[in-house]
């Protein structure tokens, strides 16, 4: 997911899609533990979308202050 994209989400859309990927991320990292992922890439391409969706809420939180 593109910053773009993000920056076009509610906020309850960026919570749930945060919890979304976080899951997702804690799932391909168990699985690649057991036995290796046929593309590891994507473990850095959804922690990478996590930190995006995280900073984004963090910005949002700290407008409306």
């Amino acid at each position: 997911m593109k910053q773009l994209d993000i920056k076009d989400l509610s906020v309850d859309d960026l919570t749930e899609k945060f919890a979304e990927q976080k899951e997702v991320l804690a799932k391909m990292k168990l699985s690649h533990a057991v036995s290796p992922l046929e593309n590891p890439m994507q473990i850095k391409q959804t922690r990478r979308t996590v930190a995006r969706l995280k900073t984004e809420l963090r910005k949002r939180e700290l407008q409306a202050k």
